[in-house]
């Protein structure tokens, strides 16, 4: 069974900064990629950022430049600077094996307040 445990939500002011982190435990193919997804309330769940197994990075329009998605091992973490309201939402921690399973973390809720 694997596990993604996450942290590092919380409720930041406008232009502040948040640190996410997630950690994956179990047992698992090789990990091919990692990365951070948000869900917005009423809203689809869509990728923040990606980072491969080749260490290459992948990230949403909206946030290049302010947020910054790093691997070691099996942890990813998600820097988030320059944080606007429109970055409120659920973010959940995914890891993708080179046997293509996918795993999702429980969720983390960031809040930006204008």
């Amino acid at each position: 069974q694997v596990q993604l445990v996450e942290s590092g939500g919380g409720l930041v002011q406008s232009g502040g900064s948040l640190r996410l982190s997630c950690t994956a435990s179990g047992t698992f193919f090789n990990v091919n990629a990692m990365g951070w997804y948000r869900q917005a309330p009423g809203k689809g769940r869509d990728l923040v950022a990606q980072v491969s197994r080749e260490g290459l990075t992948n990230y949403e329009a909206s946030v290049k430049g302010r947020f910054t998605i790093s691997r070691d091992s099996a942890k990813v973490d998600l820097q988030m600077h320059s944080l606007k309201p429109e970055d409120t939402a659920v973010y959940y921690c995914m890891l993708l094996t080179t046997a293509g399973e996918r795993f999702w973390g429980q969720g983390t809720q960031v809040t930006v307040s204008s």
